[in-house]
């Protein structure tokens, strides 16, 4: 009777309304917004300080306040927003082309230990020399337009997503494998239906860290050679232009696009992975 009631009572007791469900969300949303908010107030009391105390020239160092203004004058007078959507372009572009090449290739090493000692020297050695030495030199192979950018995009983002990759697969607990062969799963399904969703948390933490190398592959493929982007701008502000309040702004602009596709990858790593609670 006991159980029988308990069960009753389990059975009207009223499903949690949209505002109790949102109230855990904004709580999340505080928690994680909030440091973040924080730093960045510190940095900017830090930022005027500096600028107060060494009474610097706005063509040295300009304060926060001028800035701020310089980043809102330049997206209403159309001056960053051009370059924005360009320097954007190159780094989805780079990141879909090396996010799919990084987890390709490291599905391949996980999976053939003859693959992995044959390519991963090559792999390192890549890695190891400096974009700023391999940009020049796709740029004069490929010339200096889209291509060669997303090129240099997709070869900083590259590495981290293989290894990634590579180290999730081989993390896979040996029994759930055991499981699929035991249920006569070929190597595909294997692979799709238990090998990389257990993998997951790996590939996505190592996108988060492809995303971040995109955007700066992108802006130093703009240095390399380059008509348009943020990185262009910052030549052109330091240069030709000598507005340095448009340099602040055009960095700030940069730094607000690689925090942002950072939350991105985050919030669908929230998504699609499901932490303990």
């Amino acid at each position: 009777m006991a159980a029988t009631g308990s069960k009753a009572e389990a059975a009207v007791t009223p499903a949690p309304t949209e505002r109790e469900t949102r109230g855990p969300r904004w709580r999340r949303l505080v928690h994680d917004v909030a440091p973040v908010a924080g730093a960045a107030l510190l940095f900017v009391v830090v930022w005027q300080a500096i600028v107060i105390i060494g009474d610097y020239p706005t063509y040295i160092l300009p304060g926060p306040a001028v800035v701020a203004e310089r980043f809102v004058s330049g997206w209403t007078d159309g001056i960053i927003g051009p370059h924005f959507w360009t320097t954007l372009t190159e780094v989805l572009l780079g990141l879909a082309v090396g996010g799919l090449a990084g987890i390709l290739t490291g599905i391949l090493l996980a999976r053939s230990r003859v693959a992995a000692r044959m390519l991963s020297p090559y792999i390192v050695a890549a890695q190891a020399t400096p974009i700023l030495a391999l940009a020049p030199l796709i740029a004069l192979w490929f010339g200096t337009g889209l291509g060669s950018r997303v090129l240099i995009c997709a070869l900083i983002c590259f590495f981290p997503i293989a290894v990634g990759t590579m180290v999730g697969i081989r993390s896979v607990d040996p029994k759930l494998i055991e499981l699929g062969r035991s249920f006569r799963a070929n190597r595909r399904q294997r692979l799709m239906r238990i090998e990389v969703p257990s993998a997951l948390p790996q590939i996505l933490g190592s996108l988060r860290i492809g995303v971040t190398l995109a955007v700066v592959g992108a802006i130093v493929a703009e240095w390399a050679g380059g008509d348009s982007g943020l990185g262009v701008l910052i030549n052109l502000s330091r240069g030709s232009m000598f507005d340095i309040p448009l340099m602040f702004a055009t960095l700030m602009t940069i730094g607000l696009m690689g925090v942002a596709l950072y939350l991105i990858v985050v919030a669908i790593e929230r998504r699609l992975v499901r932490t303990p609670s």
